[in-house]
């Protein structure tokens, strides 16, 4: 997983982002809110790892201003020394959706982040997933649209698999290249536009089926579920600045 974790003690920082690697994780660690805010809310990160008292803000107003910024329900754990009931209460009442007191120790926190990424996927064991007119076979590897087979490359399925577990999320091109492709964050990124491009025709990815691939300008993609009432008035290829 990518994991986004703000901690302004650096020894600390340094030793969660060893636990994480340890157990195969990717953790960027940042100092103060509006660094960690600035990345979250451009980046593509899977779980968030927060401290509550850090210089610039509480890390309870950075919890809150992704939750209101954000279009995707993140899993976030808060990190701190407050442990006290009320605190508690308050972080969760806040958005979070775990909370650790200091010192993490580190088979608990990573038991706690695994089981935080099963519920926020819980579907990603099952070997058949509908999304609309859509079935994904997981074991057969195989997609239909409505009943009918779609005929496609296993990079097809994967990238296709891909985009429908992160529903409403932006994936940037970088963070595709990796999930996908196995590749290099510095890769040159014509690789994901040319395939998106294909993947729209194949797929039938369009409004009258349901869902379109939102291109956000700049930054990647993002696979939305379009309402009967909306399909007037979205084109199918969409950008939008940001």
């Amino acid at each position: 997983m990518r994991i986004a974790l703000l901690e302004d003690e650096h020894e600390q920082a340094q030793h969660i982002r060893s636990i994480l690697s340890e157990r195969g994780h990717d953790c960027d660690s940042f100092s103060t809110g509006q660094s960690f805010l600035g990345a979250v809310l451009h980046r593509s990160y899977d779980l968030l790892i927060l401290d509550w008292q850090i210089p610039d803000m509480t890390g309870i107003e950075v919890l809150e201003s992704v939750r209101a910024q954000l279009n995707w329900a993140i899993p976030a754990v808060f990190l701190t020394q407050r442990d006290s009931e009320a605190d508690i209460v308050r972080a969760l009442d806040a958005g979070a959706d775990d909370y650790i007191a200091k010192p993490a120790r580190a088979a608990e926190l990573v038991a706690r982040i695994n089981a935080l990424a099963r519920r926020s996927n819980p579907e990603s064991e099952k070997e058949v997933l509908v999304f609309g007119p859509f079935e994904v076979n997981t074991h057969q590897r195989t997609i239909h649209l409505h009943r009918e087979p779609l005929a496609l490359t296993d990079k097809d399925f994967d990238l296709t698999f891909f985009l429908f577990q992160n529903q409403g999320r932006l994936l940037t091109r970088e963070m595709l290249l990796e999930r996908v492709w196995g590749l290099a964050r510095d890769i040159n990124t014509r690789t994901v536009d040319t395939h998106m491009s294909r993947l729209r025709r194949r797929l039938g990815l369009n409004p009258e089926n349901g869902f379109r691939i939102k291109t956000i300008y700049q930054r990647g993609y993002r696979l939305e579920a379009i309402k009967p009432d909306d399909i007037n008035d979205t084109p199918q290829d969409h950008i939008a600045h940001a």
